[in-house]
């Protein structure tokens, strides 16, 4: 009897023992981190260059996801924010509350951006942004959640001055105090910033500005606005703008025989070069855009070697997914690369360093980014200014590129360490918009 009961104990024990291995194997096999991932897959936003971002960011998230981070299975939940700041901000919240996503990543728009932060930030939870630009995101906001390793808007708007004056005695033939400018911009968030560094590099350049106004990006006519370019003569102009309204601009800009020398684009809808061909033409051609460099134009030679073959895979990816484009949008990289800082850099010290994927965890890694310059697939370094600075949760080791379109390719022109030709500048003799 005492040998059956002890038996029975000890068959007991092992079930036990058993059940309790199973349920601790199937613990470690459901660690997970849940992404949240929000772009603009309809309205204008979407083909002004936020689909091709979601792109780019999934592509590297279905890298991921393959193999897993430090033993944590990858799960990405998309939603599209329908080119709207209020649905950005629903879907969100509905991602962080209802879905339980460890974090949201993704988001084009700085209208869509300033918002959302400010609601995650309330609901400490953690934000990727990989794209918007403003500095209104993170300036005096003292965030501790959201970070951005992407370029601040200001940034965009000096580089573009800053080009033009070093090359205005030079290739247009005025000192930079005898030179008309225009700036002109939709007036969100997104454009109000790019203009607030266009309005300080013409101070510092001594530029005279004979224009500067903002403008709805969905209005319906923009030829009062020609009609004021018209008047105004700027030798160049610096246009922030999505798009439909730069086809729009330009397409009336032709109508009313409106003629410049330059035009420095900053990003969004300049950087869709399709969609500025399929809108302009040959027209398309001599436009300058400022990004972040096109992984594809970035110096490998001085690039991180680990680099290089991920580059190489998001180009495979995409040309399947998108075959026969003439040009890979910088945006496509933009998403890339800034997703995979988290996925390769942010996320595993998280989950090694700081015990796992809760808002507290990423928020530590983040901070405890130090890439060096020719450490990401855009060039530039991440660094993050700290708490207790004007802008903390930017990234202060990014920066923007001036690149040129000619004959169906871009070409960095600006600055001279990343120039891969000289600019086509002023605007050649006998073009639509030529001056001269």
């Amino acid at each position: 009897m005492r040998l059956r009961m002890a038996a029975r104990l000890v068959h007991g024990l092992l079930i036990a023992m058993s059940a309790t291995g199973l349920a601790a194997s199937a613990e470690a096999q459901e660690k997970k981190i849940k992404i949240g991932v929000v772009f603009d897959l309809t309205g204008p936003l979407a083909g002004g260059g936020s689909e091709l971002n979601y792109v780019g960011a999934k592509i590297i998230l279905d890298h991921f996801a393959k193999s897993g981070v430090e033993g944590y299975k990858i799960e990405a939940v998309y939603a599209d924010a329908q080119s709207k700041p209020d649905i950005a901000i629903n879907e969100s919240v509905r991602l962080l509350e209802q879905e339980k996503v460890d974090m949201v990543l993704g988001f084009f728009s700085s209208a869509q951006c300033v918002p959302v932060a400010s609601r995650v930030e309330q609901l400490k939870k953690f934000m990727w942004m990989t794209t918007c630009i403003s500095s209104a995101v993170f300036n005096e906001k003292g965030y501790k959640y959201v970070f951005r390793p992407q370029a601040s808007g200001d940034q965009f708007g000096m580089m573009t001055m800053d080009f033009i004056a070093q090359n205005a005695k030079a290739k247009l033939g005025k000192e930079p105090s005898e030179l008309r400018v225009a700036i002109i911009h939709e007036d969100g968030a997104y454009g109000v910033d790019v203009s607030k560094g266009n309005e300080a590099g013409a101070k510092k350049a001594g530029f005279n500005v004979v224009l500067k106004e903002g403008y709805s990006a969905t209005a319906p006519d923009l030829s009062a606005l020609v009609t004021k370019l018209k008047r105004a003569k700027p030798d160049v102009i610096f246009h922030t703008g999505y798009n439909p309204d730069i086809t729009l601009l330009l397409r009336q800009a032709r109508e009313q025989g409106l003629k410049f020398g330059a035009l420095m684009g900053h990003g969004a809808g300049y950087g869709v070069y399709e969609k500025l061909k399929e809108g302009m033409g040959a027209d398309a051609t001599y436009i300058f855009n400022t990004d972040p460099i096109s992984i594809w134009l970035s110096n490998q030679k001085t690039m991180d070697p680990k680099l290089p073959p991920v580059i190489k895979m998001v180009g495979e990816e995409f040309d399947k997914i998108k075959p026969g484009v003439a040009i890979r949008s910088a945006h496509v990289g933009i998403g890339a690369s800034n997703t995979y800082v988290f996925m390769s850099d942010v996320l595993p010290r998280a989950i090694k360093k700081y015990g796992g994927v809760d808002p507290e965890a990423l928020r530590k890694a983040a901070l405890d980014t130090d890439i060096p310059e020719g450490g990401t697939m855009l060039g530039f370094g991440v660094k993050f200014y700290g708490e207790g600075t004007p802008m903390a949760g930017q990234n202060e080791r990014s920066f923007p590129v001036v690149i040129q379109y000619l004959e169906d390719k871009s070409h960095v022109v600006w600055p001279k360490s990343q120039a891969q030709r000289e600019a086509v500048l002023p605007l050649p003799k006998g073009t639509t918009y030529s001056n001269q």
